[in-house]
């Protein structure tokens, strides 16, 4: 017998994902296993899955799959957060990071998976409460982002209570292994196998001689303290803005240990996909 007798997906919001969810049930269709898709998702496709809500579909799944780029992969995670369900993400649309399959080679995938031929790779998430009680989760990053005319985000970092260092900055980023080709590159952080336990903390545009990333063990007590002379800022999860702090609020920052299980099929790697998508290149004069 199969491992999989129910699978759910995720789809993204805007591109046609057609193709590879008539892959998904027609694959489903011959080994009679069920697939489950959210309500409001299945509205907008002819297709023979069964709409459920997000509680049924984390539940029943034994399998979800996320069907489009990154940016629905974060979802699919956020979604089975904290659970042993494995995610597969297929690529529809532009290369990405998190995706190990694109929608030709979903069929077998899928096979592959129900044979028991894949491994799991767990990925760090990062958590908050914000001062409204929100408790907010990240696969990415979480970021104190500023709001355009309220002021520079000042933002003490502080590590097992005692404060590390001050930035006055347009960002201050919490980011994962995960989220190390995201946000936190783009302000010179480094390239980590999501495989590494730890948590970067950067700053984007700081106004200070130190801007190095910081690599905290995910044991480590980190807070975001707001300071006195910083504006309004925006809490950004996985770059959506969840809420907003303001001077003198704290925001603690924990980690969460394989909050989520990714399919690795061992068709690519890690380094294979960040080299393609950054275009990461040698020096010229070894060339």
């Amino acid at each position: 017998m199969g491992l999989v007798h129910t699978v759910g997906f995720v789809l993204h919001p805007q591109r046609n994902c057609a193709a590879a969810l008539d892959t998904l049930t027609n694959w489903a269709r011959q080994r009679e296993v069920t697939v489950l898709g959210l309500h409001e998702e299945i509205d907008r496709l002819d297709c023979s899955a069964v709409g459920v809500a997000r509680a049924e579909l984390v539940e029943r799944a034994a399998l979800l799959v996320s069907l489009g780029g990154d940016g629905t992969m974060l979802r699919a995670m956020r979604l089975i957060e904290g659970r042993k369900t494995p995610v597969l993400g297929v690529n529809v649309g532009r290369l990405g990071f998190l995706a190990e399959v694109d929608v030709d080679d979903l069929s077998a995938a899928l096979s592959a998976i129900d044979e028991h031929r894949y491994t799991v790779e767990p990925r760090t998430a990062v958590t908050s409460d914000l001062p409204d009680g929100t408790r907010v989760t990240a696969f990415n990053d979480i970021a104190l982002v500023r709001v355009p005319g309220h002021g520079l985000a000042a933002v003490g970092i502080t590590v097992e209570g005692h404060r590390f260092v001050q930035y006055a900055a347009d960002a201050v980023i919490v980011s994962t292994p995960t989220g190390s080709t995201a946000y936190s590159y783009s302000v010179g952080g480094p390239i980590v196998s999501p495989t590494v336990e730890g948590l970067l903390v950067g700053a984007a545009a700081a106004h200070a001689s130190f801007i190095r990333s910081l690599l905290l063990s995910l044991d480590d007590q980190l807070t975001l303290d707001v300071l006195a002379t910083s504006g309004r800022l925006a809490v950004e999860v996985d770059g959506t803005v969840r809420g907003f702090v303001e001077a003198g609020d704290a925001l603690p920052v924990s980690a969460v240990r394989a909050a989520a299980q990714v399919v690795r099929l061992g068709v690519t790697t890690f380094y294979e996909r960040a080299r393609r998508k950054l275009r990461v290149y040698g020096s010229a004069e070894v060339e």
